[in-house]
């Protein structure tokens, strides 16, 4: 991946994290997290990381509760206690997003794709 695109990339999802940890995210801000979260967890599962799987099982909770929270009174806004994780999933998507190959990257997104296309709840194991 060029060193523009990655930027790009890592740009948009903090700026996400910003407008969700601050109360002014939206329902395409917190897609664009669990959407990095989720490729960020192929690309570990690829050999590309070793974040704890329960840090990506944090993000989905967070992610959950905050559409519920939207749903019942329009407040879109991360846990205040999940943050430090998203903030280190973050950091690890940065960091594949420099230095990993970009067949993986896109192997990662075939990936992603699939899950969505599925009934699955989730694509992080749970003997991971």
């Amino acid at each position: 991946m060029d060193r523009a695109s990655a930027s790009e990339q890592s740009l948009a999802i903090h700026l996400a994290l910003v407008a969700c940890r601050s109360g002014h995210g939206n329902g395409h801000l917190i897609n664009e997290l669990m959407r990095a979260v989720y490729l960020s967890w192929f690309l570990q599962r690829a050999g590309f990381g070793s974040r704890p799987v329960e840090q990506f099982r944090i993000a989905e909770y967070a992610v959950e509760a905050t559409l519920a929270r939207a749903h019942e009174c329009g407040e879109w806004r991360l846990p205040g206690d999940t943050i430090d994780d998203f903030e280190a999933l973050v950091a690890l998507y940065d960091s594949q997003l420099a230095g990993v190959p970009l067949h993986e990257v896109l192997a990662a997104e075939r990936k992603l794709r699939a899950f969505l296309a599925g009934n699955a709840s989730s694509p992080i194991s749970m003997n991971a």
